[in-house]
């Protein structure tokens, strides 16, 4: 892709097909009749890209052997400040993985001569070596400079599926087990003994509930402190959040905690709860809002630690939304993003009573072949309900109903 008007740079306006403003967040394209071998702008482009990924891979090389002069060596000085950043946390990550692939020809930036703009896909891994990567999409920006252009700018990723990496945008701390990796904040770096403690205690939880027999290489839990809540992944969660897990490829869920207003033993909770989903969920995602009362019924039961259901956290806004007129359906339970938080914990405790049962009644390993079958195969939850547990879903759920009814009552 190159320009889509004659820029004063030489190129007719005949051949060109993209355009990039400085303040566009990515290129415009255009066809043109000519083929990409017959187009001579086209070619320019190619030429520069085969330019550019030799720097990446040089980039990619020092990275990966800890060179950060290497890292910085690609780039124009006014660049540094944040490739400094990212080096440096993706190093205390332990990066064994870092590959860049062009997505696409480099666009020519508008009002910046011999400046153009590429799209690369990064993938990495962190501390295993050669494990499946998680890719992200970042825009580069480049000065032409003979055979080795340099960079001008790497940008934020801001994935619409995402958002931004905390290694992208923060200093980071970071501590590592044989199961999990905690990275926060250089301000809190003190609470990273503790935490790393309790993830490897809740990863321990969250490897029984792989379903497909794979868990995690490592579990990636990111504590955020209050700024970093509103940038990390793109911010922008319901108030009532305490954490989450976000897909990022490669079969990797990346977790975030909350820290503000996190008590040590909502600490233990939260992560038993979200290392499940990163361990449960299929790399795509699940399929909506009918099953959400499954999967997060099946985090908090994991959540829950094994301990009795009268002592379960939110028995008693339960209690409250059973006798203030739920509808009895388990579908359609998970509560609105401006939900108050007492029909929030309702809404969870719903979803862990219904699972409960079915554990209770039919065992763990059946209810993960159900979970399995409705969240992963994408069969309808009648056709699962057979599979795993011989029974008409109609019927198990009105038991699973009668049970959050009596226990709340």
């Amino acid at each position: 892709m190159v320009v889509l008007l004659l820029l004063g740079c030489g190129l007719p306006a005949a051949l060109v097909v993209g355009v990039i403003r400085e303040t566009d967040s990515r290129p415009t394209v255009s066809r043109v009749g000519a083929s990409a071998a017959d187009d001579p702008a086209t070619a320019v482009a190619r030429g520069l890209s085969d330019r550019i990924t030799a720097q990446l891979h040089r980039q990619s090389a020092a990275l990966l052997g800890g060179d950060r002069a290497g890292f910085l060596a690609v780039a124009d000085p006014a660049a540094h400040n944040d490739l400094r950043r990212r080096f440096a946390a993706l190093r205390e990550l332990k990066v064994t993985g870092w590959r860049a692939e062009p997505s696409g020809l480099p666009v020519p930036i508008i009002g910046k001569p011999g400046e153009w703009r590429l799209l690369v896909r990064f993938q990495y891994c962190f501390v295993t070596p050669n494990c499946r990567p998680s890719p992200v999409l970042i825009g580069t920006r480049w000065r032409e400079n003979g055979d080795q252009p340099r960079m001008v700018a790497m940008e934020e990723s801001k994935s619409v599926e995402t958002g931004t990496r905390p290694w992208e945008i923060s200093d980071l701390a970071v501590a590592i087990g044989a199961r999990t990796i905690v990275a926060t904040t250089p301000a809190l770096r003190g609470k990273l003994p503790g935490l790393l403690a309790q993830a490897e205690a809740a990863a321990k939880v969250a490897d029984g509930y792989a379903v497909t027999g794979s868990p995690p290489d490592r579990y990636r839990i990111f504590y955020a402190g209050r700024t970093e809540w509103q940038r990390w992944y793109g911010g922008e969660r319901p108030e009532w959040t305490g954490g989450y897990a976000v897909t990022v490829g490669g079969g990797h869920h990346e977790v975030v905690l909350n820290a503000e207003g996190l008590s040590n033993s909502g600490t233990d909770d939260l992560l038993r709860h979200e290392l499940t989903h990163a361990a449960s969920l299929p790399e795509r995602g699940y399929p909506g809002k009918l099953t959400w009362w499954l999967v997060e019924g099946l985090a908090e039961f994991a959540g829950a630690g094994g301990q009795a259901v009268d002592r379960y956290e939110g028995i008693a806004d339960v209690r409250k939304m059973v006798r203030g007129g739920w509808d009895g359906k388990l579908e359609g339970v998970n509560p609105a993003d401006d939900a108050s938080a007492e029909r929030v914990a309702a809404s969870y405790g719903i979803g862990y009573l219904a699972v409960r049962h079915l554990v209770d009644r039919y065992g763990p390993l059946r209810l993960l072949t159900f979970f399995k079958t409705v969240v992963h195969d994408g069969r309808t939850i009648d056709a699962a309900s057979g599979k795993a547990f011989g029974e008409q879903w109609s019927t198990l759920h009105d038991e699973c109903v009668a049970y959050v009814r009596a226990t709340a009552a």
